[in-house]
């Protein structure tokens, strides 16, 4: 929110490649093919192209299920050799673990499912097949002849539970290693370089129980393949990846290198808090569980003691490398694949074009040496351990086994580390208070609850009931009542943590500073709300409780049955694990499968849900100020501690039983809450507009529906609107996009900043009267760009236009009730000072972000124009102005009024399940509530652009001649604002030119260089030069067309200008290793890249996403260029295919040699002449600060803003004309 960002969405390829992104977003890569620890407070994200952003840190909390390999040891002769290779210091060190031939019962690999056997969706159109290979490896295949993304991943149940005491972070480490070499494949690069000559990225994540590696490849054209066969594309990488669990390296000259990036990571995570609250909560559990060990790890740990500051001595000491001290982890890691990475213990997933017999076959061929498991040994994964008689499911009675107390007993409760328990009663019934690094207010309970996925809760999941009416935000809710109150912005629940022999469920609530003073009635009421939820479930045992779980059974279901499929990386990691958890031909539909309502299931889920068997976290800066010694929750009298590993400081105490007691067991409860009614929205018709008669009668069954473009339904100077109706994939399912364009949103600080209140005011007043379109999956969103307003409605269509009638109405009745004032709408008044508090915050914490997001931020202030700085917005919210001149409820409406309703033009889309005279009556709707003044004139439609930078000459005319001396003429730096803050950062900028400059030659160009250089710099900036654990080379795009090829590095070891030289090095080494790159090289890098370029849409969302940034990029110009391209893709994509010839002046190029030519022209010409425009944005952490201030003043360096405005008043900006 604190960035100016315009969304014109002009980025060059929506929704496909990434290095084209919108303008104004920084491409958020950091560690391509690049491992990454998990994070338990972000969900898993899966991008399809190696330019991203490949960090997949997993979410506890979102449900994925953590294991733990609870396989015996491996044989004492299988030790004994692994002890013989690395006793053999020197000769022996750089063996790999053993490889062992594959021993099998069975010479062929055996089906467990095929594909009429997997329950499917609707539009589900993969055929599938689970085998077991003859070393006992289960695999999921899926053959898709039309993907345009292959794909594998595989799971394995071990992850840093698994760590020796030793060696914490051990798993994370090892995952690491696994990517620099194998005995077949020695080259630490090789692996990540086949996947990016296909176009194609990698990356794992290690979490609590779990590892997943994954990657994926376009299956490029091959001259002379048979149709059906397996692509050399996948069998390629499959086999490079099949080495991994066959024969690693962990070569012991890339184990230095390998623990600093682990370090480097580490201590990156020190100044974010939810690394913090995740260290801490594991740091109150049971040190005999291994839920309390340190997971990242760092050099310390890894190295038994070894210190990253101690100088690295030259050659050997004893035989054995330095290791800061320490000792080297090499025998421990190949004990750990040894005993972990077994066909036992590992499940694989595969996604491609060839037919299923051809997929088996590769596969066969690939992993068929993987390593059997040990006799008698038995997966920890649901299905493994039932069909072992390790766990029994319910009987067909529907009785329950229960102990010698009469209570309910689920088997996977602290089964796996038994006698060990995480949180018993030490562990539980206490209030811990935490002091964040930035300033938030949370307030979490944590309850200890049986494993999700234990067989009696995996048919009734009693947890999905219970997750959504305590998160419920219908009149009569907690969360109404909170928000009403102005005590909390956000309420959630669900699994907070999730393990294979316990979970923490768990509500966690984001605290206005009001709610924060008024915390115990904030937890009096929650604990009211558990009451009167747990009354219902106890004394009435087939009443609404059950009718709620109908509903979400109602719900899954028809989710399921329309669920398109998804991205072939995602699913494939997804899947890989399921394989441990579900029946073969029940993988996809997972958990979507619910059994009826169990009384008794609920009840004894239900009774977990104490203050003695919960956790209270209350997290905030008033935590240390002496203004909660006057509450009741407050760990007051107790000393303050300080984590050790993340530096998280808190303290706790017991709650007192009388507390306890009331809150289990309230003696009133609050009047106004109420449990909520039955969902109105869920959808009875889900009939498809295509299969009406009219639109049958219209068919052309050999058409290729998805390559048909939207229709412009409507045509006038103040709206225009497309429609398309879906014939593809067939789900009944639209969506409405509308954007209202308005110069006076961001004609002023103030006047963004009150826009943005009011989209946050909105978003609180419509949860009370949407929320149950919301869960019925009817969803609405209203978001505040600095040129328009947007809105989107999408969902099941039956209930859709009820839904935007409720939005769009609410809109106008809302701005009425702001400007009739705080007297007559207190509550509306709270929520007000509300959004305007939570605004603040966010803005004022953005100086808290990583130095490398902070580099990024300034670089904009540069570029692009206009822009109001963060410190603008801070002044409208507070300060002296503030208080002269206050943000009011009547001033807003009134602003808003003016954007929304006042003159303005409107695009709009309607696309999906809906015909032409259902999009007709939408698009009266928007004309009668919005487009009621005369529409704006092309001059008044508010535009942005991007400066262009100088070159050395032109700087040295802005800033005198001493700037000639600088490889960098212009340097923006600034000063990490947390103390904590370790690291520093450098991104160096080089400007090309306009999209219109550069056409689409230039910009494939571009696009060429910048898919080749990621690997490049990464190897050699973050691999061998350990600068830091962020680095990336990538494209980038700013606001009005700006184009410009950046590397990034983000170092806790090494200052801002060494970091840019070495990034200036690393551009002239790779212009080197680009002249000696054959010209096939380049043409296979143009085919990968086009191959990107035309992945088909898979799903509805993804066509919405295209045809809707095609329609926004038209918005910003003229008359004269207001015509969607909805086929500039493939326009593009032509320009990559060698040897055509000039069509619709778009032209080709002839042949690699002329590419390769045409590649190093641009590079030179950009990025190594002396016209090259380089800005270079430092950020120095606090230990640094006096080098920041011996560069203040100096010519060439911008040290603050108002140094910037002055630097900007020299600069013009770049054509904004479109390229098409």
């Amino acid at each position: 929110n604190n960035n100016n960002n315009n969304n014109n969405n002009n980025n060059i390829i929506t929704m496909r490649s990434s290095i084209f992104t919108a303008p104004c977003t920084n491409v958020f890569l950091l560690v391509g093919g690049a491992q990454a620890f998990a994070n338990p407070f972000q969900r898993r994200g899966i991008f399809a192209n190696r330019q991203t952003d490949h960090k997949s840190w997993e979410n506890p909390a979102l449900g994925m299920r953590e294991r733990l390999s609870s396989s015996p040891s491996s044989s004492s002769s299988s030790l004994s050799v692994l002890k013989d290779l690395t006793d053999d210091a020197t000769e022996q060190q750089q063996s790999p673990p053993p490889t062992t031939t594959t021993t099998t019962t069975t010479s062929e690999s055996k089906i467990l499912a095929t594909d009429d056997q997997f329950v499917k969706s609707l539009p589900e159109k993969r055929s599938y097949r689970v085998v077991q290979l003859p070393n006992q490896l289960k695999v999921l295949l899926a053959s898709d002849p039309t993907t345009d993304v292959e794909s594998a991943s595989v799971h394995v149940r071990a992850g840093h539970f698994d760590d020796p005491t030793d060696r914490a972070g051990l798993a994370h480490f090892h995952e690491h290693m696994l990517f620099l070499g194998t005995e077949k494949y020695p080259k630490e690069e090789e692996y990540e370089d086949y996947l990016g000559r296909f176009g194609g990225m990698s990356n794992a994540y290690t979490d609590m129980e779990d590892t997943n590696y994954y990657f994926n490849v376009s299956p490029l054209e091959e001259e002379g393949k048979v149709e059906g066969t397996t692509s050399s594309a996948l069998a390629g990488a499959l086999d490079r990846f099949a080495q991994f669990f066959i024969a690693p390296l962990f070569d012991q000259s890339m184990l230095e290198r390998e623990l600093r990036a682990v370090n480097s990571e580490y201590l990156n995570g020190r100044t974010a808090d939810n690394w913090r609250s995740f260290q801490l909560l594991k740091h109150g559990a049971s040190h005999d569980h291994p839920f309390s060990k340190f997971g990242c790890g760092n050099y310390n740990t890894l190295t038994n003691g070894g210190d990253a500051g101690l100088k690295e001595k030259e050659g050997e000491e004893n035989g054995v490398d330095f290791f800061g001290g320490g000792t080297s982890p090499r025998d421990a890691l190949i004990e750990f694949w040894t005993e972990k990475y077994h066909s036992g213990n590992i499940r694989l997933c595969v996604v491609g074009r060839a037919s299923l017999d051809e997929l088996q076959k590769t596969v066969e061929e690939t992993f068929g040496p993987v390593r059997p498991p040990p006799p008698g040994f038995v997966a920890n994964g649901i299905i493994d351990q039932i069909n072992a008689g390790v766990l029994k499911l319910p009987d067909e009675e529907g009785s329950h086994a229960r102990d010698e107390n009469n209570d309910f007993v689920f088997q996977t409760e602290h089964s796996t580390y038994a006698p060990n328990v995480a949180f018993g009663s030490e562990q539980l019934g206490l209030v811990r208070e935490v002091v964040p690094l930035v300033e938030s207010r949370t307030l979490k309970i944590f309850s200890l609850v049986p494993p999700s996925d234990d067989p009696v809760l995996g048919e009734s999941r009693p947890f999905r009931v219970l997750s959504h009416l305590v998160g419920h935000e219908s009149p009569g809710s907690l969360h109404h009542l909170l928000t009403e109150e102005g005590w909390i912005n956000s309420l959630a629940s669900g699994t907070g943590i999730s393990t294979s022999d316990f979970c923490l469920s768990n509500i966690a609530i984001t605290l206005t500073s009001k709610g924060m003073k008024e915390r115990d009635q904030v937890l009096a009421k929650t604990w009211q709300w558990f009451a009167l939820i747990k009354d219902a479930v106890m004394n009435d045992p087939h009443g609404v409780i059950e009718q709620y779980h109908k509903e979400l059974k109602t719900l899954t279901d028809i989710s399921f049955k329309y669920r398109e499929m998804g991205d072939p990386t995602d699913f494939c990691s997804a899947a890989a694990e399921r394989l441990f958890d579900y029946e073969p031909e029940k993988i996809l539909l997972g958990s979507a499968e619910t059994g009826d309502y169990d009384v008794e299931v609920a009840q004894a889920f239900l009774a977990r849900m104490t203050p003695s068997n919960s956790l209270v976290v209350i997290t905030g800066p008033e935590a240390e100020m002496e203004a909660t010694e006057e509450s009741d929750v407050s760990a007051r009298g107790a000393e303050w501690e300080t984590e050790e590993r993340y530096g998280a400081k808190y303290r706790q105490v017991r709650v007192t039983d009388a507390l306890a007691e009331e809150w289990n067991h309230p003696t009133e409860i609050d009047p106004r809450l109420r449990l909520p009614g039955l969902n109105e929205f869920i959808p009875d018709n889900l009939s498809l507009r295509c299969d009406d008669p009219e639109h049958l009668a219209d068919l052309k069954p050999d058409y290729n529906y998805q390559k048909e473009h939207p229709k412009l339904l409507v045509d006038t100077p103040e709206h225009r609107m497309w429609h398309k109706m879906d014939r593809t994939f067939r789900v009944p399912k639209t969506s409405i996009r509308l954007q209202l364009v308005s110069p006076n949103i961001y004609s002023s600080p103030r006047a963004i900043t009150l826009n943005r209140i009011f989209s946050s005011v909105l978003s609180d007043d419509l949860n009370s009267y949407v929320y149950d379109a919301s869960v019925a999956g009817c969803n609405y969103r209203v978001s505040c760009t600095p040129s328009a307003y947007r809105l989107s409605v999408s969902g099941y269509s039956e209930k859709l236009p009820h839904l935007l009638d409720v939005v769009t109405s609410r809109i106008a009745s809302l701005i009425e009730e702001l400007k009739e004032g705080d007297e007559k709408h207190p509550v509306l008044a709270d929520t007000f000072q509300k959004a305007k508090e939570n605004l603040l915050r966010q803005t004022k914490n953005y100086i808290f972000e990583s130095p490398y997001e902070t580099g990024s931020y300034n670089l904009r202030m540069l570029l692009e124009t206009p822009v109001w700085h963060i410190n603008d917005y801070t002044g409208e919210m507070e300060g002296p102005d503030a208080e002269a001149e206050p943000l009011t409820m009547k001033e807003c409406a009134e602003v808003v009024e003016q954007c929304l309703f006042g003159r303005s033009k409107a695009v709009s889309l309607c696309i999906g399940n809906i015909d032409e005279k259902g999009s007709q009556e939408v698009a009266d709707v928007i004309s009668d509530r919005f487009l009621k003044k005369r529409p704006l004139i092309d001059d008044e439609t508010p535009r942005f652009r991007t400066l262009k930078m100088p070159n050395k000459a032109e700087a040295m005319k802005i800033f005198g001649a001493e700037t000639e001396v600088s490889e960098v003429p212009v340097v923006f730096e600034a000063v990490a604002h947390s103390e904590s803050e370790e690291n520093n950062s450098v991104e160096l900028y080089m400007q090309t030119a306009s999209s219109y400059e550069l056409g689409y030659e230039g910009l494939a160009i571009q696009e060429i260089i910048g898919s080749m250089a990621y690997n490049s710099a990464f190897n050699q900036l973050r691999t061998k030069e350990q600068l830091g654990y962020i680095v990336s080379a990538f494209g980038k795009k700013t606001t009005g067309n700006g184009n410009a090829f950046c590397v990034l590095v983000q170092s806790s070891n090494t200052l801002p200008p060494a970091l840019e030289e070495r990034c200036l090095r690393w551009v002239e080494q790779f212009r080197k290793e680009m002249e000696d790159f054959p010209p096939e090289r380049f043409a296979m890098e143009a085919a990968a890249v086009r191959a990107n370029l035309l992945e088909k849409d898979i799903k509805l969302s993804e066509e919405i996403g295209a045809v809707w940034g095609e329609i926004l990029m038209t918005v910003p110009h003229s008359e004269h260029f207001k015509n969607p391209v909805f086929d500039r893709v493939e326009r593009f994509a032509d320009v990559l295919t060698l040897g055509g010839d000039k069509e619709g002046g778009v032209s080709s190029i002839k042949t690699a040699e002329e590419l390769k030519k045409l590649v190093l022209e641009f590079y030179d010409k950009y990025f190594l002449s002396s016209e090259r425009r380089a800005v270079s944005s430092r950020v120095y952490n606090r230990k640094a600060k006096d080098l920041f201030d011996a560069n203040v003043g100096k010519p060439g360096v911008i040290s603050s803003y108002s140094d910037a405005r002055k630097m900007k008043q020299h600069l013009a900006s770049l054509p904004t004309a479109p390229y098409w």
